[in-house]
């Protein structure tokens, strides 16, 4: 089984980014053949600082081996890396309806939050198809947020296999309901676009007093606590609390004497317990300024004879002049 999926280096990666992908993707890196790029190309739609998309690239490499991402297990590259994909872009293009890209939710989204509507953004989904369906694969693992436009892809696959016959397998994705959108600081969804992240390897002190804002309502201390499964807070605690921790503060919020300061000092310091061996990972990574940058290359180097050889596959297919491929 070929695993793929992708992170966007458009700034610091947050808990909800970990959730939603980094950690089901490492989880997966043991179920089969597992491929994980930087998406760089896409980070343009909205990223214009070159030397911040350089730092942020970095970064992610660092964040996703600092996780649990082995590259002896997992092909971790830079989206461009392969630059195949960008044609193969092109031959999806046009088989893709404009109505089908015009129901995706998220270039509505990013538009009503400002960002210019141009092509690239509106294009993404098929740059999405072409990342997935040029490697092959089977099972992609994104976050809630990012069904859609798998389910584009295999839509466009669908209809390129149609018209031309049968070049790219259709994927699935796979999607871990209970975490599937972590709710940011303000109750949305967490987005760096939104601003109400919480960082994975951000200051401590700064992210503390990040989680001591998170808004609550007003029920006094000794009373019982109502609605608690709507705090956000709450919601946050649960996904880094241990078992016996969630409970015991459950039973304490609900019987009354325990606060809502008191359920952020627990969250904080459960999120800080939660990465302190990662913390120290990415560290000993730091201090080897070219250890990131070889495994991005080897990774690129495995990474591309597979791209080579559909892109091959597609040109055939479609009446182009067929290039040499050098895997399968």
């Amino acid at each position: 089984m070929r695993i793929l999926s992708g992170i966007q280096p458009s700034g610091a990666l947050h808990i909800g980014n970990y959730f939603g992908m980094m950690r089901p993707a490492i989880e997966l890196q043991e179920r089969g053949e597992a491929f994980y790029f930087i998406a760089d190309y896409h980070a343009l739609t909205s990223l214009n600082d070159p030397e911040a998309l350089r730092r942020y690239t970095r970064d992610v490499a660092l964040d996703f081996l600092a996780c649990g991402l082995d590259p002896e297990r997992a092909t971790l590259f830079r989206q461009s890396d392969v630059p195949e994909v960008v044609e193969l872009t092109w031959l999806l293009s046009i088989v893709t309806p404009m109505s089908l890209l015009e129901k995706c939710h998220s270039y509505k989204d990013k538009v009503a939050r400002g960002i210019a509507p141009s092509h690239g953004l509106f294009a993404y989904p098929v740059l999405m198809a072409s990342d997935i369906l040029i490697y092959q694969s089977d099972l992609v693992p994104v976050g809630n947020d990012q069904k859609q436009h798998v389910e584009v892809t295999r839509d466009i696959a669908a209809k390129f296999n149609a018209r031309f016959g049968e070049v790219f397998r259709i994927p699935e994705p796979e999607i871990r309901e209970a975490v599937a959108t972590v709710p940011g600081v303000d109750g949305q969804k967490m987005s760096k676009s939104y601003g109400n992240t919480i960082e994975i390897f951000g200051d401590e002190k700064a992210l503390r007093k990040t989680v001591m804002s998170i808004k609550m309502d007003s029920q006094l201390l000794e009373a019982p606590k109502m609605g608690i499964e709507k705090m956000v807070a709450w919601q946050l605690f649960r996904l880094f609390a241990p078992p016996a921790a969630f409970r015991e503060m459950e039973d304490k919020l609900r019987k009354g004497g325990t606060g809502w300061g008191d359920l952020k000092k627990a969250l904080f310091e459960s999120y800080r317990d939660y990465f302190a061996g990662a913390r120290k990972k990415r560290a000993a990574l730091e201090a080897d300024p070219d250890a990131v940058d070889r495994i991005l290359q080897k990774g690129a180097a495995q990474a591309r004879p597979i791209a080579q050889a559909t892109l091959a596959r597609a040109r055939e297919a479609v009446g182009l002049r067929r290039q040499a491929a050098t895997s399968t």
